[in-house]
Formats: C-alpha cells, structure tokens, sequence
C-alpha cells in the first residue's frame, strides 16, 4: 500500500494529478481518538488485495487537520463524515462512504473499471 499522509490544502491538487492517472487515489479521513476509525481500517486494510497494491492512500487525522477535512469535502462535493474514504479518479470523487459502509470490494471494482 502506498500510504501518504495529507496536511496540506496544497497536497489536494497533487491527488487531483494522481487521479488523472493509474488506478485513482483513496483518501481515508479518520480521527485518531475514534475506535470506530480504527476499527474501519483494520477491516479495509486486512482485505487489501494485490491488485490495489499500488493505489495511493492518503490519511488525513481529523484531529490534527480539521479545516483540511473541510476543504476536502468542499473541493470533492461530499458531506464531512469519519471515518470516511473518497475514491477520487479523473479529478473527481466517484465514491465515498463512511463508517462500517466502506466496502473493500466497491473500491477495487472501481480502480479496475
């Protein structure tokens, strides 16, 4: 897994390049303090398959970057949740679900799509 962490409003425009190419780019926004978060991770990451071995996967730590978390729902058109992953291909987000929602499966068939 290609994991990065996002603190930056300026890291938005480089997943928005990312996401012109390849697969796409996951964004997992999560609160540290959250068992919920950690518990949603361990799940999506334990069913983590080869094929999205190279899919980057930015976190962004609510706690630390709660007006960086707005943005992210301003610029991608979606409701503030966490945890909360975002697909985003193409410049745009083309799915994201919160909580136990985030299905594994959903994300890999539309990487591979």
């Amino acid at each position: 897994m290609d994991r990065r962490d996002l603190n930056e409003a300026s890291q938005l425009n480089e997943i928005d390049a990312n996401s012109l190419e390849g697969k796409g780019v996951l964004i997992f926004k999560h609160s540290t303090r959250c068992i919920i978060s950690k518990m949603v991770w361990s799940n999506l990451s334990s069913d983590w398959s080869n094929d999205l071995e190279d899919l980057p996967v930015y976190f962004l730590d609510l706690i630390s970057n709660r007006a960086l978390s707005q943005q992210v729902a301003e610029r991608y058109g979606v409701y503030h949740e966490s945890p909360q992953a975002l697909l985003i291909k193409g410049g745009k987000c083309v799915y994201h679900d919160s909580h136990h929602g985030i299905n594994h499966n959903e994300i890999k068939n539309l990487v591979n799509a």
